[in-house]
C-alpha cells in the first residue's frame, strides 16, 4: 500500500467514525489454551495459532516467546503502526521506524516469593529510531501524536478495568 493509499484509508476511517462515533467502539478478542507444561496456544481471529511459552531456565520448553515478551513486542508494534498511520495522514515519509522495548521485571512477585514485589513490570523502556527527511518540527508533532494516543501504551499507564470470571469444572466460582 502506498503512502497515499494509507492516508486515504486512515482519513476514511476517521471520517466514518466522525459520522458514526459508535462504530469506533470495538471489542477485541483472543483465546488461549494451556497445551502442555507452560506452553500455551493463542488464537486471534483467523490467524494461525501463536505459541506462547517460557524459556527453559524458567521451566518452559522455549517453544515461543513468553507472555511478557509478547507484551513488549505489541507495545513496540502498536507504536510503529501509529507512526505509520499518523505519518501518512501528516504527509510525512518515514524511511525507517524501529522500536527497541525493554521491560524490567522481578519474578519473585509473580512466584509469590516476596509480597512487597509487584508481579508485573517495574519499568518499561522504549527507544524509538526514526529516519525521515521531514522537518524537525513535523517529526516532533508526529512523536507527540503517537505518544499521546497509542492504545497499548495508554492501557499500560492508565488503570484499566479488568473483569475476571473463573469457572471450575463448568461452575462459575
Amino acid at each position: 500500500m502506498s503512502q497515499e493509499e494509507l492516508k486515504a484509508a486512515v482519513m476514511g476511517v476517521m471520517e466514518a467514525f466522525t459520522k458514526n462515533p459508535e462504530a469506533a467502539k470495538v471489542v477485541y478478542r483472543s483465546k488461549t489454551e494451556l497445551v502442555e507444561n507452560l506452553r500455551c496456544k493463542g488464537t486471534i481471529r483467523n490467524f494461525d495459532p501463536y505459541t506462547i511459552d517460557e524459556p527453559k531456565d524458567f521451566g518452559g520448553g522455549d517453544a515461543g516467546p513468553s507472555p511478557v515478551e509478547f507484551l513488549c513486542m505489541i507495545l513496540g508494534a502498536c507504536q510503529e503502526i501509529l507512526y505509520a498511520a499518523y505519518a501518512a495522514s501528516m504527509d510525512i515519509k518515514l524511511d525507517e521506524c524501529k522500536i527497541d522495548v525493554k521491560g524490567n521485571i522481578d519474578f519473585r512477585g509473580c512466584l509469590g516469593m516476596d509480597d512487597n514485589t509487584p508481579p508485573g513490570f517495574s519499568k518499561i523502556e522504549l527507544v524509538t529510531h526514526i529516519k525521515s527527511s521531514a522537518s524537525e518540527e513535523a517529526l516532533s508533532q508526529l512523536v507527540n501524536a503517537v505518544e499521546g494516543r497509542c492504545p497499548i501504551y495508554d492501557s499500560l499507564i492508565r488503570p484499566v478495568e479488568v473483569v475476571d470470571e473463573v469457572f471450575i469444572n463448568g461452575v462459575k466460582k
